[in-house]
C-alpha cells in the first residue's frame, strides 16, 4: 500500500469533531425524532379548480383553451370577438413592436 493511498482511506475514516456516539443503545423519550405530521393533501373546506367556459358556463375539461384576460373559455368562446376581452391588444401590439425594434438613431456629428 502507498502512502497517498493510505492517507485517502484515512480521510475517509475521519470522524467529524462535533459528532456525538451514543452512550446507550436506546433512545430517551425526550430524544425520539417528532412523528411526520399528518397534512391533508385535498381538505374539505378547500375548492378545487373549476373547468368551466367563462362565458357559457359549460364544462371544458382538458380542451379549455386560456385567453390572454385570464379566463378559461370553450372552443366556441375562446376568440376574443365572442366572448367580452378585457385585454388590450392593440397596446400589447405596439409594445411588443417597440420592443422588438429600437429606434436607431446616428449620432451627433458637429457640422464646421
Amino acid at each position: 500500500m502507498t502512502q497517498k493511498r493510505g492517507r485517502e482511506e484515512e480521510a475517509e475514516l475521519k470522524v467529524p469533531d462535533d459528532f456525538e456516539e451514543p452512550t446507550s443503545g436506546t433512545m430517551r423519550f425526550s430524544e425520539r425524532p417528532d412523528p411526520p405530521e399528518e397534512t391533508a393533501k385535498d381538505p374539505a373546506g378547500a375548492r378545487r379548480e373549476v373547468n368551466r367556459c367563462s362565458g357559457c358556463r359549460r364544462k371544458v375539461g382538458l380542451t379549455g383553451f386560456r385567453c390572454r384576460c385570464g379566463d378559461l373559455f370553450c372552443s366556441e368562446h375562446r376568440y376574443s370577438d365572442r366572448h367580452e376581452c378585457g385585454f388590450d391588444y392593440k397596446a400589447a401590439g405596439r409594445a411588443a413592436i417597440a420592443r422588438e425594434n429600437p429606434v436607431v438613431r446616428p449620432a451627433k456629428i458637429l457640422k464646421v
